[in-house]
């Protein structure tokens, strides 16, 4: 009887545990809600998975867990399920997507002298300040051709190739109990940082002069500061304490102030104090000028720092230009102007690669020397500075991007590969390297940016079209490469199929053929789904053709990928410009 009992006790409590859910212990991290009307719930994390429910539009439901695009949710207190992440919205925290893990704990050395930092990762974005060679800053995220970095002067991005990217040590030097800085200074010449206060210590940096920094205690003759998240220390005898110094010798320049309202600082960083304020117009003698900060006596014996790209220098800069500095042509047929301005009659036309002298800068415009003697304008977009000469960066592209809402497409993923080039390439591995590098260069100017697919997985059309509507799309990028039978066809190919499309196409192509220089096969009208079916501004672009071996190498470099990025980014400023 006894034996009996137990037998059925351990067959009551196997069939128990059977159908006590499975996922129940799982901590939860957030909510879902129902994007589209009906929307079909798996039991697992794919198409192929069995249907188990059907839900509606603005149900909301508990996650569970994430696997790729998709999301496990509770459906009731004993059933869950799986959802495609391209039909559900979460709510916004109004953050950004995070920095990569690996870029955490790094930091990065520049190894050249006056490497510019920009807004954005390309070199349409406005320039911020520079970075001497051995200067360390702390890395905060990064793609294949730019980190996006932390400096004296906050946030910007610089080119990758020109920095020594460090693993910094998991165990911090840093005092977490003196988090409160006591005072600031200014650097009064290059300044070694080192890990302890003497010159035995070892050094870790080093500061430029004019770099304002906060100290945090002083021991003896040194000056405690952070530096890469950590501890560091610098001699006082190179650093000014405070910043509002007397008046330095002038450098004969005059600037004129082009923002209507322009914040002075105590420092030359946007993390400095805002001490005052100049407006549209006014002029002031220029004292110094610190990575394109520029300081100035803004009030009768108050002097202050203020963002240098919000002032227009006039000609007694030429005395300031080194006499090697020298610009040169980015693009074929040039024009040289009689006068800075591109009403003025034209000098001469000069190609891509030649190099005139510069003699002196006027507003964006830079004077040079000719070839027969006379002097010329450039404008200064035009062209590249050698290491030595002043650049000067086209403002603009950035507002028109500004708050728009873009949806990029990485064509193919998961089981489908798309094309394969001639040496292998994966048409799906190639348009997500080109689709995050937009991205990033989109979310620097401030735009709402949504991808298709962020890894190897496959979306359906319909989905990927779904996105477009869903998050209202002010434009809709879907990113291919080309291929055919015959391997000597090559060149760029952009398509729309509705007429409204049509515009931002051509503004799209144009920019993209323009800056990548491949063969134009032009834009055309083209019956594929992800336009076809899209009621949003649409574009599919054909970026090259992987069939063709040597149009294969030139499309799987870094230099291409970034040009076609930027010449997409282009496109599209431009498009909103006109609209």
């Amino acid at each position: 009887m006894i034996k009996r009992f137990l037998l059925l006790l351990v067959c009551f409590t196997l069939v128990f545990a059977v159908f006590l859910p499975q996922d129940i212990g799982v901590a939860a991290t957030g909510t879902v809600t129902i994007a589209e009307s009906t929307v079909n719930i798996r039991n697992g994390p794919g198409l192929s998975y069995q249907l188990v429910k059907q839900v509606k539009k603005g149900e909301k439901f508990t996650i569970i867990k994430e696997k790729d695009d998709w999301i496990q949710i509770q459906l009731s207190t004993s059933k869950t399920g799986w959802v495609a992440n391209w039909v559900v919205t979460k709510p916004s925290n109004g953050t950004t997507t995070s920095s990569s893990s690996n870029s955490k704990n790094m930091s990065a050395t520049a190894n050249t002298n006056q490497l510019r930092v920009r807004s954005g990762p390309g070199t349409s974005f406005r320039n911020i300040g520079y970075l001497n060679k051995g200067q360390a800053v702390s890395v905060l995220d990064e793609n294949e051709n730019w980190l996006k970095i932390s400096a004296s002067f906050g946030e910007g991005w610089v080119a990758r190739e020109f920095m020594d990217l460090k693993s910094n040590s998991t165990n911090s030097k840093e005092d977490n109990n003196n988090n409160k800085s006591i005072d600031k200074g200014i650097v009064t010449d290059t300044l070694n940082i080192r890990d302890e206060p003497s010159t035995k210590g070892t050094i870790i940096g080093k500061l430029s002069k004019g770099t304002t920094v906060s100290i945090y205690s002083k021991k003896n003759n040194w000056l405690e500061i952070k530096y890469s998240g950590q501890s560091a220390w610098v001699s006082s005898e190179f650093v000014q304490i405070g910043t509002q110094s007397q008046p330095s010798k002038t450098t004969g320049i005059i600037g004129k102030v082009t923002a209507s309202s322009l914040s002075v600082r105590d420092g030359s960083s946007l993390n400095s104090k805002i001490i005052g304020s100049v407006s549209k117009g006014q002029e002031f003698a220029i004292l110094d000028e610190v990575n394109n900060w520029i300081k100035i006596e803004y009030k009768s014996g108050k002097i202050g720092w203020a963002a240098g790209w919000y002032f227009n220098k006039d000609k007694e800069k030429s005395s300031q230009i080194a006499k090697d500095s020298k610009v040169t042509i980015l693009h074929n047929g040039t024009n040289i102007r009689k006068d800075p301005t591109v009403q003025s009659t034209v000098l001469q036309r000069v190609n891509e690669g030649e190099s005139f002298h510069i003699v002196s800068i006027e507003n964006d415009w830079y004077e040079i020397k000719l070839s027969n003697g006379k002097n010329g304008y450039i404008a200064g977009w035009l062209v590249t500075t050698n290491g030595t000469g002043p650049g000067i960066d086209k403002q603009g592209a950035e507002g028109y991007l500004k708050y728009k809402t873009i949806v990029i497409d990485p064509g193919h993923g998961g089981v489908d590969n798309g094309a394969t080039g001639s040496s292998g390439t994966l048409e799906k591995e190639l348009t997500l390297r080109t689709a995050q590098l937009l991205s990033d260069k989109l979310k620097a100017a401030g735009a709402n940016v949504f991808l298709t697919r962020s890894n190897d997985s496959y979306l359906p059309l319909p989905s990927r079209v779904r996105l477009a509507s869903i998050h209202q799309a002010d434009a809709f990028l879907s990113l291919h490469y080309d291929s055919n039978l015959d391997r000597s066809v090559r060149g760029m190919t952009g398509y729309y199929y509705h007429s409204y499309q049509k515009k931002l196409a051509e503004y799209v192509y144009n920019s993209t053929n323009s800056q990548t220089k491949l063969k134009s096969r032009g834009v055309r009208s083209g019956d594929y789904h992800v336009v076809r079916e899209n009621q949003r501004n649409a574009v599919l672009m054909e970026l090259g053709y992987l069939s063709n071996s040597a149009e294969e190498m030139t499309l799987t470099s870094g230099q291409f990928q970034e040009n076609a990025a930027s010449g997409i980014y282009n496109g599209l400023a431009r498009y909103f410009k006109e609209k």
